[in-house]
Parts: C-alpha cells; structure tokens; sequence
C-alpha cells in the first residue's frame, strides 16, 4: 500500500542506453508521515532487482536513510555536504551469480576438472540419523580440555580404561579415497547426530593437512569458516587438525610468527588437539610447531612418523626411542606414532608399542595407520595389548584400503573396551554409505588393498592422489612402473620419511622419472642435465629441512649445482611476516568483493596459499558463495525441469528450476533460461568448447642439445628467457605446472636463444618444443 510504479524500458532484455532518457521506472511512496513514506520507498528500493545495467539505486538508498534527510531541511546542497551518499552499497547479488555458477556447470561442466568423465553424482537426498541427546553425566575429554587444560585431557587419556579412538572420516579417510573432496554441505547435515553417537570418542579429525588448500582450490569454500561451522554443530567432541609442524598447512617453511598466528587463530575458532609432524622426522621444524601450539593453549600431540620396518638398519627400534624422547623433552602432551603408509605390521606394533610403554609409563600413546595391505585391525588389536591408548578408524562405509581400519570391525574385536554406542555408529555408518555415492566422480577405481605396498612403501592419503594425477599426465597405463619408480625415487632422496611434502617430492620424481624413460641408474648418470621437478630440487636445496640420516651426495650437489643450500631449519632465516602490511593490501585489492570482505583469517589463508587464496577471491567475486548447493548439484548442475529449493540463509531461501538450455550465438554466447522464485531469469554463459583449437607443436629434436622439449605434460606458468637472450647451461627457461607439480625447464647447453614457442597458459605435452638455442659451439641454426 501507498507505493505507486511508473514504468519505463525496465524488462528484461531491454537496451538502456547512456542518453536521456535512461529511467528504468519511477517510484512514488505515500503515507501519513515522511519517516513513514520513507520506510516504504526503502523497502520497495531494496526489492528491486536490477542486473546487467548500473544504476542510482545505491544513492538513493543512502539519501533516504541519511539522518539528515530523514530529520532535517534538505537544500540543494545535500549532496556538496554529504559526499557519503555518493558511496556504492556493494550488492551480494546472490540469486544471479548462483544461477551464473549453475548455468556454468551446465554448458561446460563440472568446474573442478578432477571429475571423472560419465561418472555422475546421483540425484539422491541422504537424510542422515536422529538421535536422542545423551544422558551421561561423565564428562566429556573436551569439557575436561576447556575446563582443565591440556595436562588434564593427556592425564585423562591415560587413566581411561579401554582403548578409545580418533574417527577420521572427516578429514583423512576422505583424503585417502575421494581426493580431499568431502563438502562441509554434507558434514553439517550429519554433525549433530555425530555429536551425540561419537560423544566418548578421543576426537574427530577434521582439519588441516590437504583439506586447507582443497577447500578453496575445489570446493569453492572457506576452511575457517568450515572449521567455525563444525565446531558449532559439534560442542562435545575434541577436534584435531594435522599440522606440519614449519609447514603449517602448506608446502614449504614461513616465517616464526606467521605459524605462530595460525595456531592460535585456530584454537580461537575451536581446534582441539594439534597433531605436529615434520615430513623428514626433523626436530627443529617440528620444535616450531610444538612451541606455537603450546602458546596458543592447544593439545599439542607431537609425531613421530613411522617408515620401513624395525629390521631396517636406519630406522630401527633404537631410533624410535631416542627421537620420542627429544619430543618429550619439548613437552608434548600425547604421542602419535603416524604410519601413513601402512608399514606398521603387528609384531612390529607390538615390539614398538611396547618398549615406548616402558620407557614412558605415563605419555599417552596414539596409532595412526592405513589399511592399504589388509593388516590394519590385527597392528591395532596387537598395539593396544601392549599399551596404546587411541587408535585411529574410519567409518565402515569409508575405511579400508588406503583409508584408515573400519571402527565396526574395531568395535566387534573389542566390544567391552570401547565406550561407543554400537547402534549409533552403524547408523551413521548408513548416512556414509549413502553420502560416499554422491563422490563417485573422485573414486579411485582402487577396488582392493595391496601388499606391494610394503616395497613402494607410497603413503595411503598420497596413493589414490597419485594415481589420478598419473592418469592427467597420461600415465595411466603405467601405474605399476609408476610404483616401481616410487621405490626407486625414495633411494635416490636418500631412503627418506615419506609424508607431505616429502612424499610429494617421492612421487613427483617418480612420475617424472616414468614420463621420460629414465631408471635409477639414468639419474644418477644425468643428474647435471635434466629439468627436475622444482619440488625436487628444493628438497636438496634443504627448503623441507633435512632428512634423517643426510642428504646423499654427490647426487644432491649436482643437482643444485651453484642454487643456494641450508644446512638448518630454513624458516629461521626469513623475516617476520608483516600483517597490518598484507592485511591493507588484501582489503584494498578485494574491497569491492560482494559478499566476502578480507578478514584476519583471510589474511593467513592468502599467507599460506597466495595463488589459491587469490583464484578462490576471483571465483567467489564471479559466483558468490556455492557452500549452500547440494552436492550433485555443486558438481554436475542440473537436469531440466528439474526444481530445487537453495538456502542462502536462515529464512531467506530461493526456488530455482531450469527451464531450458539454449545453443550457442556466433560469439559462443548460451542462454539458459531458469524460473527464480516464480520469476523468470536467464544467464547468458560463454560455451568454452566453441571455437577451440588445440594448436599442433612442434616436437623437440632428441639428437640436438638446442632444441629442448617439455618433460611432462602440463600448462606454462612463466618464460624465463626471450628470444635473442644469452644462455649458461642450467640456466631456467620455462616454468611448467602439473597436477600442483611444478618443473623448470633449463637449458642444457650454452647459448643464445633463437626462439621461445611457448606462452604462459599455453597447455603442452611431453616432448613438445619449448625453446629453441643455438649451441655457442657451431652457431648453426637448429631446425
């Protein structure tokens, strides 16, 4: 009532143009008072829904709710005196940016390209299970935690009788099966029955490790406000994240007080227990970790990692007692043994577990291992006889294999001596069932476990990991060498711990290794000449730290050749990180970002992932935020006629149905026609597939030294050299990326460069030319 429109061209599809007259329509509000007239042109203001054209809908929002115009004499003036209102309110534009994200996956597919081809998300609703609200009144080991301190969650631990157990469906078991792919979506539809059927459980896993970066990279989806979410949902249960100790959540070292920050940033938005590891078992990265977890006031769970078998000269049970004891000595609260490869057999459980009972009778001793060979619950059954305190599982529906034990099959063995509620757990079991059909497209096709693992001795969170990304580098068929080759990389890193980084660093070598033809012996012969993955290179350059028994040589000084080297804990070396600096920066870069604005954790996740952090603003600014979508929606879009009910807020929620897809005009332009809350709204979306071409590239000559093809697959980063440059041989002349590998291609001889045939984001294969140089020795041109 007491609102009249007078309409002008303001239809969908019309032309505005910049001269007179642009009106869209004019708005006439009557009521008994101004204050009262004011309210309702404000709100018939804010139910305009203007897209594709920019209009004066800001300013008069901020005239009208000025208190000067509302309370005072307006002259003509108001403008030169109030140059505020001239200020844009920056629209979140929700509804169209989600219909634009929609039309996106449904012209050019899924956006994350990890989707298996013809593997689709079925269209189903996975109701998760109700249950009723406990009624135990013992406390709960995070009440203790909050309430006591970490001194009283260790002892507790240690004083429960029967074993308890980390679930970690949540963040490694997906990890190790479905690519790091689980949706906070379809976390949250389940935390609350988590919260009452995992009530007596040592802890979820939740966080960290790959999940930081995967949440912005693929799922579109910010890890802190995952993390504040879950600990919403979930109040009872301890939380735990895996923490690289220097690394924090990345792949290389920062700086003291960035680490520093981060851990108490995620104790504030309700991290629990701080699982510390260094890849190479080296103390002083580790020694960082454990001391900012210990200011931040979390549970510091410090880690040995276990690796080969307690017969192996270099690691046997000596070594394992000796480095427990120096992370005692930093003051751990709990120790994590972390078998990440499923080595770990169970007279060797019980022979490790059992010494480190007697030499620390009152640490509490948690296992972590992977069911890859199928011994999984036999180490656990055999590591608790003698002495362990937690072990780790995975719900049934998502155990095995790779994964972690199946908590079923552990809670069959020893049904007196774990404080969970059968049906609760089965239950659940049921959702995850369900819920894992929604992954299909990130399945593995691993359909068994595998002993072969005790020779490659390939991590279980990197194994399925590595074999999709074997597959984009067009190594599919080669998988088994690509295992074989893994074996021989460890000897060539100098019979390493291997776990992210480190194990990246394995298993880019290997694939490298298997995409050029190269054996063991090839390396150690060509060290001088070949183009090494960066990851490689850094490693003996000493940016993860250093190994435990050395870096071999004369491999790694030929591999550096005259690059920099440390000798120590790299991040002692690099300057404190400037927050107030990078915070302004971030804020003035993305202050126009609907519906995102910087904020501190922003800042620590562009610290962590500049690259990933900057993609994931961009897509965000482009589609808005996706998190809301169901998860066969998020990944294949939608069917047409096909209607869905999206909530974008507590009380605010849009009916969207897909009417119908168009074909695309001479610019490649489709439209496709959605009904948006009765209304009808197109997205204009470009078809990427239209006009394409793959440009045919010249292939490198393998008898000429000047003429240097690409070693792998993959896109063009940077070009280091341009055409008429001289060159020292290796020196870099391309930057390329792969599958988050990275490789620099040098020049393998001295000379002057003729011609640079590759661009940045140029896509090539291996043994495509890259750059052609002419050798300083017989300055004939190469063809």
């Amino acid at each position: 009532m007491g609102i009249r429109l007078d309409d002008g061209p303001g239809f969908p599809g019309a032309k505005i143009t910049p001269h007179y007259d642009s009106l869209l329509v004019k708005i006439t509000a009557k009521a008994r008072e101004r204050s009262e007239a004011i309210k309702k042109i404000v709100r018939a203001l804010k139910e305009f829904r203007v897209r594709g054209v920019t209009t004066n809908k800001s300013f008069l929002l901020n005239v009208l709710q000025h208190d000067d115009f509302i309370n005072k004499p307006v002259t003509t003036k108001f403008i030169e005196d109030h140059p505020d209102v001239l200020s844009p309110i920056i629209s979140q534009d929700r509804a169209q940016k989600l219909l634009h994200f929609l039309g996106n996956v449904i012209v050019n597919g899924p956006e994350d390209k990890g989707v298996q081809q013809g593997v689709d998300s079925p269209h189903t609703t996975v109701e998760p299970p109700t249950f009723s609200p406990s009624n135990d009144a013992k406390p709960t080991l995070r009440s203790i935690y909050v309430n006591e301190g970490p001194e009283a969650f260790a002892k507790a631990v240690r004083d429960h009788e029967g074993l308890l157990v980390m679930d970690t469906t949540w963040r490694d078991a997906h990890q190790s099966l479905l690519a790091t792919r689980l949706r906070t979506y379809d976390i949250l539809k389940v935390a609350k029955a988590t919260n009452i059927g995992l009530r007596n459980a040592y802890s979820l896993e939740n966080w960290g490790g790959a999940t930081f970066d995967v949440c912005m990279r693929f799922l579109r989806e910010c890890p802190w406000d995952r993390l504040e979410q879950m600990r919403e949902q979930v109040p009872d249960i301890p939380f735990q994240m895996l923490l690289r100790g220097a690394n924090a959540v990345g792949y290389t070292s920062y700086p003291d007080n960035l680490v520093h920050e981060f851990c108490k940033t995620a104790v504030n938005h309700g991290m629990d227990v701080f699982r510390v590891f260094d890849s190479l078992n080296y103390l002083e990265n580790m020694r960082l970790g454990i001391d900012a977890v210990g200011e931040a006031g979390g549970i510091i769970e410090g880690t040995v990692c276990f690796t080969s078998n307690l017969s192996s000269p270099r690691y046997n049970l000596e070594y394992y007692v000796d480095f427990v004891q120096k992370l005692v000595d930093c003051g751990i609260h709990v120790l994590a043994i972390k078998d990440m490869a499923g080595l770990l057999t169970p007279g060797d459980a019980k022979k490790l577990i059992g010494t480190l009972r007697q030499e620390f009778p009152t640490l509490p001793i948690h296992l972590h291992t992977h069911d890859t060979a199928g011994t999984g619950i036999a180490t656990y059954l055999a590591a608790y006889e003698a002495g362990a305190d937690v072990v780790d599982c995975a719900i049934d529906s998502m155990s095995g294999t790779t994964s972690q034990p199946s908590l079923g099959a552990l809670m069959h063995s020893v049904p007196d001596n774990l404080s969970l509620n059968t049906g609760h757990v089965h239950e659940l079991n049921s959702y995850w069932e369900e819920t894992r059909k929604l992954y299909a497209p990130f399945e593995s096709g691993q359909k068994s476990g595998s002993a072969d693992v005790y020779v490659h001795e390939m991590p279980g969170g990197q194994y399925t990991n590595l074999m999709f990304q074997s597959g984009q580098l067009g190594l599919a068929s080669q998988w088994s060498d690509v295992k074989k080759a893994y074996a021989d990389a460890n000897e060539l890193l100098g019979d390493i711990v291997k776990v992210t980084p480190s194990s990246k660093v394995c298993g880019d070598l290997a694939q490298f290794m298997v995409a050029n033809g190269l054996s063991k012996e090839d390396v150690l012969e060509q060290a001088d000449t070949l183009s090494f993955p960066n990851s490689v290179i850094e490693y003996f350059q000493g940016y993860l730290g250093i190994p435990p028994h050395g870096f071999p040589e004369p491999l790694r000084t030929r591999i550096t050749q005259n690059k920099p080297v440390f000798e120590g804990r790299p991040g002692a070396e690099m300057d404190a990180y400037d927050f107030p600096a990078k915070e302004q920066m971030l804020k003035e870069k993305w202050s126009n970002a609907a519906g995102h604005p910087v904020r501190d954790v922003d800042v620590l996740s562009h610290a962590m992932y500049p690259a990933v952090f900057e993609d994931f603003m961009l897509k965000t600014n482009e589609f808005g935020k996706v998190s809301m979508l169901d998860t066969p929606t998020f990944l294949t879009g939608m069917k047409i006629g096909e209607e869905l009910a999206i909530q974008l807020e507590t009380g605010k929620s849009l009916i969207v149905k897909l009417l119908g897809v168009g074909v695309p005009n001479e610019d490649g332009i489709v439209d496709v026609n959605f009904e948006l809350n009765g209304q009808s709204r197109i997205a204009h979306i470009k078809d990427l597939s239209v006009s394409s071409t793959v440009k045919e590239r010249q292939r490198a000559l393998i008898d000429v030294a000047g003429s240097v093809g690409a070693p792998m697959p993959g896109v063009v980063v940077e070009t280091k050299v341009k055409k008429g440059d001289k060159v020292n041989a290796g020196d870099p002349l391309v930057l390329l990326s792969a599958m988050k590998m990275e490789t620099v291609v040098s020049a393998p001889c001295s000379g002057k460069v003729l011609n640079v045939e590759v661009t940045s984001g140029d896509q090539v294969n291996a043994g495509d030319l890259v750059v052609e140089i002419e050798e300083e020795y017989d300055h004939q041109e190469v063809a």
